[in-house]
């Protein structure tokens, strides 16, 4: 039998991450991720697992390689609106241009996905959300406290609202939805929670 240990397997990991990121779930089969990796079955199975665990150790991957950096990023902001519509800019570029344009985000993917009936992918589609909302609520309250948020507006449900538009911008630019049409809609969002994100 080859020995397993003749290759990487955080490369293998990271070539599995890109063709679920890309295809899904249920479009992928076992036979596409030998093809693409260029291991054996066995190779595979020795080390990860079956698919089921592929998936969830490339969806682990992709949270904490490619979404924790960047709500980590608005969390330790303290800009107030600015750190949010920045947050948005930038989901917006990495959404629509550059080589993972029109992939969507993997973690946002899995909500519309069969996948989602899998209690440990419902765990990580949880804690995604759960950071992400904590991350825009406490932007949100950095601009309370400046001043910024409009009469009325409660930061938690508002949160609520940011995420939902985030999973939105995901989903649509995956779509093939333009840049410009989804930092319409986000300016418009933020217009209606104060205003002064931009100031």
């Amino acid at each position: 039998m080859p020995d397993i240990k003749h290759f990487d397997p955080d490369a293998a990991l990271a070539t599995v991450e890109r063709l679920f990121w890309e295809r899904g779930l249920a479009a992928t089969g076992i036979q596409d991720i030998v093809t693409a990796t260029g291991l054996s079955r066995s190779s595979l199975y020795a080390t990860f697992g079956g698919k089921r665990e592929l998936y969830l150790a490339a969806l682990r991957r992709y949270r904490v390689r490619r979404s924790l950096p960047m709500i980590d990023r608005l969390a330790e902001d303290g800009r107030g609106l600015a750190a949010v519509a920045d947050y948005f800019a930038r989901l917006i570029a990495t959404r629509c241009s550059g080589e993972h344009a029109r992939r969507g985000c993997m973690v946002v993917n899995a909500h519309a996905g069969t996948e989602n009936g899998d209690p440990d992918v419902r765990e990580i589609l949880d804690l995604h959300h759960g950071q992400l909302r904590e991350a825009l609520y406490g932007a949100l309250l950095d601009a309370r406290e400046a001043g910024e948020l409009a009469p009325g507006v409660d930061p938690a449900a508002s949160a609520d609202l940011l995420v939902l538009l985030a999973y939105g911008v995901n989903l649509r630019s995956r779509a093939g939805a333009d840049a410009e049409s989804l930092g319409v809609t986000v300016a418009a969002t933020l217009a209606t929670l104060g205003g002064r994100a931009g100031g």
